[in-house]
Order: structure tokens, then C-alpha cells, then sequence
């Protein structure tokens, strides 16, 4: 891309009796070749266009030089390659490739309105920051702020992308929940000290079905993990079962969210659970044999063991009923580690050993989903003032997190980079080095020739191609 310096060329250390030298005469280059997957992948699967129909845009549409899908865009985009901060699109401001990405009509930055900024074709983050900051409240009166969003409305749409998903209905679904923290470091609205995680932070709730996100919920830390867990499973369900009438729903947490108020409601309407359960006295009483038995396999063998075992179990005071609990009993090197699961799916459906097995332990694939999120399309930048613009935060990252999984899931099943996270797919398919040449009729883009991931490029590119096209 275009950079604002004195073209000085720049001497390195010679290499094999070469001079090597460098300067910023490039012309019109971009290091984010990989745009142009972002962009067909979300013309495919109608992802931004969609999320940008959320806003409420109160300006004059003569005086608009960014539309809303394009501002969208560009903070969606920006975060899938590498950009968590509104001030990193002050620097991206010159780049014709993005640019085009957007949708911009010019792409260099020629017919701005104001001669600062000819040649920096995107929004500056001043502009980004008012489309974050604006309050609910807000119309077509107030001075600065213009562009507000609907909460109910991106939250229905990020169930809508995973409905639309699946091509046929699916036999089973099942729901992760989870509850994770996101630190605080400054005077942010509904700060709270967190003793578990031993700082201040908010405990956003998350529900992915597979790799697919459904709800990104930001709440203040001072409640418990699964506060709020009925409501939005009932809003999942009744979503689901209007399209899905057959499909056996399940759902999949750790301990934090066996509480009697989930665990009633699923049973009420018909929803199976699977959650992890706390131990205590009276629970590892109820596998003394099992454990003793783990132990001598143990002491024999050398190596941990295992046995499993199920019972009917009910607490003193917080459950109402009496329901199904699934026992690991196992004996390590250094000492015993039982574990217990509770669950309603009936006996048939698998083994207690499958069950805790294959059923409830890949619930971790949910927990790498999170830190995905977290680490690679920076879900934590939660820094402004208000617990509504950092909501809008943590959606914008999620709708990052619906693009890059749209990616894997459409474009790279039959490449080498089936299963990569989010951040392999940026560093290898999206930051790739591109030479732009423009003309009235034609945008040309020359990547990289030494780009170590061609193959997989190429692979995605004719899944994409073959992909019906959305809008």
C-alpha cells in the first residue's frame, strides 16, 4: 500500500556479494492478498450485508462517504486479518486492495470530499469509534452520533447463519455452554472483581453448535456462570424447532451450569442434557467399590484406570427430582481423580464409558472455540466505557469469527487446512503479499509468487466459485 515517506532507499547487508537495498516505491501493494477469500466468502454466505441491516442510519445520505455495510466491512474484515484496534485503520487507510474488498467505487481515494484525505479511500477510526459509540437512545437529531444498532436483531441473525448452515436437518444438535472471563483494565461500566479468576473482568457467556457461534453474551462478573443460561437456550430452542421439528437437541456445559432451574426447563420441554457435576462426599461415597477397584488395577498395572458407573442421585436442598448421574472412577499414579457427569438422555443412547467419553469430553473443542475467539479475533477488546459498545465489540468479533468459519467450512474441507484455527488461516491464506493494478474496466491483483499456501489458495478459491452466490 501507498505509505507517506520520502522514497529514501534504504541499504541492508550484502548477501553472497550483492547490494541489497529497499525502498517504498512499490506503487499500489497490499499485505492483505487473502481479502479478496473474505469478500467472496462473504458475498456466498451473505454475512455482512445482512449484519449491517441491524443499524439504523440517521445521516444525510449527501453528506455519507462511508456506508454503513462499508464501515461493517471494514472493522469485520479488519479484525479477520490481524487488526483489533480502531487506530490500526488509520494506518489502513491508503489501501486500494481493501478498499475494493469493501466495496468501494474508488478504491484509491481520489473523489473524497476533502482534500486531507485524497488518497485514503476507508473510514478513519474516528469514524469506526461513533459507529461503536452510539447510544440506544440516539436519532436523526443528535450532532455526532447517527448509526445505532439493534441488539435483539444480531442476536436472532447469528442463530439465522448457523440454521442456514445445514443443508438438511440434522439428526442431533448439540449446544455448548460456556462462561469465560474477559479482564478489565480500566473503569469500564459493569466492572466487577471476579474471586475465581482473581481480577476484574466481565464473564461473557458462549454458545457454539460445533464450530458455529450462536451467542456471544456480555455480562458483568458478578453473578453466576449459567445466570441467564434458561432464557437464551429457550430463545435457541424455539428457533430450532420452528425450522427442525425432529432434531433431538442437547445440551453440553461443565459444572457451572448444572443447576436445578436449566436442568427443569430441559426436562419440561424435552431437551436432553449432558452436564459435568461437582463431586463431593456423598457422591465419591457412592463409588467406593468402583474407586478401590480402579485402584488395585492400578497398583497392578502401573497405569491410570478406569472405571465407570451410573446411579440415581439428588441433592439436599437444590434439586427438585431425583435424575441420572454418570461416575468416572479413576485412579492415577497420584491418587484418585473421580468425576461425575449428570444427564437425562436415556440409558439406551450410549454407555456410561461413551457417554463421559466421546459425549461429554469434546466438549473441550467448544473451550478452543473460545479462546479462538478471544486470541485471534481479539473478542477481549472490551475497552470502552459502556457495556453496550463493548457488546458491539465482542459482535463484531463474532461476526469475524462467522466469516473465518465460513471460510474453513465452505472453501478448505478438502485441502490441508481442513481443521485450522483462525489464526493459521490469517497468517497463511490472508496475509499474503499482492502487487494492484487498476484501470477503468479492470481490478488485477498480483499475489505473491513465493506464498508457501498456492495450492490451498487455489483450492479455496474453485470451492468458492462452485458456492451459490447470496447476494
Amino acid at each position: 500500500m501507498r505509505t507517506e515517506c520520502n522514497g529514501e532507499r534504504m541499504g541492508f547487508q550484502g548477501a553472497f556479494g550483492r547490494v541489497v537495498q529497499a525502498d517504498f516505491k512499490g506503487g499500489h501493494m497490499s499485505s492483505e492478498g487473502g481479502a479478496l477469500l473474505l469478500r467472496e466468502v462473504d458475498l456466498r454466505v451473505d454475512v455482512t450485508r445482512r449484519f449491517a441491516e441491524c443499524f439504523r442510519d440517521h445521516r444525510d445520505a449527501d453528506l455519507i462517504e462511508h456506508t454503513v455495510l462499508e464501515l461493517v466491512r471494514q472493522r469485520a474484515y479488519g479484525l479477520a486479518l490481524g487488526y483489533e484496534d480502531l487506530n490500526d485503520h488509520d494506518d489502513l487507510a491508503r489501501d486500494p486492495l481493501l478498499a475494493m474488498a469493501l466495496g468501494k467505487r474508488d478504491p484509491e481515494g481520489t473523489d473524497r470530499k476533502r482534500e486531507r484525505d485524497r488518497g485514503r479511500p476507508l473510514a478513519s477510526s474516528k469514524t469506526l469509534n461513533r459507529l461503536e459509540l452510539t447510544p440506544e437512545e440516539i436519532d436523526a437529531g443528535n450532532r455526532y452520533w447517527k448509526i445505532v444498532h439493534d441488539a435483539k436483531e444480531i442476536e436472532a441473525l447469528l442463530v439465522t447463519f448457523y440454521l442456514e448452515s445445514q443443508a438438511t436437518p440434522p439428526a442431533e444438535v448439540i449446544l455448548d455452554f460456556d462462561a469465560t472471563d474477559d479482564p478489565l483494565h480500566g473503569e469500564q461500566e459493569g466492572r466487577f472483581f471476579h474471586g475465581y479468576y482473581g481480577q476484574y473482568c466481565y464473564l461473557p457467556l458462549y454458545v457454539f453448535a460445533g464450530e458455529h457461534l450462536l451467542v456471544a453474551k456480555l455480562r458483568t462478573s458478578n453473578r453466576d456462570a449459567a445466570d441467564g443460561s434458561t432464557e437464551v437456550l429457550a430463545e435457541l430452542v424455539e428457533r430450532m424447532r420452528e425450522r427442525w421439528p425432529d432434531t433431538r437437541i442437547v445440551v453440553r456445559a461443565d459444572s457451572g451450569f448444572a443447576r436445578d432451574e436449566l436442568m427443569g426447563w430441559c426436562e419440561e420441554h424435552g431437551v436432553y442434557y449432558v452436564l459435568g457435576l461437582a463431586r463431593n462426599v456423598r457422591l465419591s461415597k457412592k463409588i467406593g467399590v468402583e474407586l478401590a477397584l480402579a485402584k488395585e488395577r492400578c497398583d497392578k498395572t502401573g497405569v491410570a484406570s478406569r472405571v465407570f458407573a451410573h446411579f440415581h442421585y439428588r441433592t439436599r436442598k437444590s434439586w427438585r427430582r431425583v435424575r441420572r448421574v454418570i461416575a468416572k472412577a479413576e485412579y492415577l499414579a497420584k491418587g484418585p481423580n473421580p468425576r461425575f457427569i449428570v444427564t437425562n438422555l436415556p440409558e439406551e443412547y450410549a454407555a456410561p464409558r461413551i457417554l463421559y467419553e466421546k459425549i461429554y469430553c469434546h466438549r473441550g473443542e467448544m473451550e478452543n472455540r473460545i479462546k479462538e475467539q478471544q486470541l485471534d479475533l481479539f473478542a477481549d477488546r472490551t475497552s470502552t466505557s459502556k457495556m453496550r459498545s463493548n457488546q458491539l465489540r465482542l459482535w463484531f468479533s463474532s461476526l469475524a469469527c462467522v466469516l473465518v468459519s465460513a471460510l474453513r467450512r465452505v472453501a478448505l474441507p478438502a485441502t490441508r487446512m481442513a481443521k485450522a484455527t483462525c489464526g493459521s488461516i490469517r497468517l497463511r491464506l490472508l496475509k499474503i503479499g499482492a502487487r494492484i493494478k487498476m484501470s477503468v474496466r479492470r481490478f488485477v491483483v498480483h499475489l505473491a509468487g513465493a506464498c508457501p499456501y498456492q495450492d490451498v489458495f487455489v483450492q479455496a478459491w474453485h470451492a468458492l466459485r462452485a458456492y451459490p452466490l447470496r447476494c
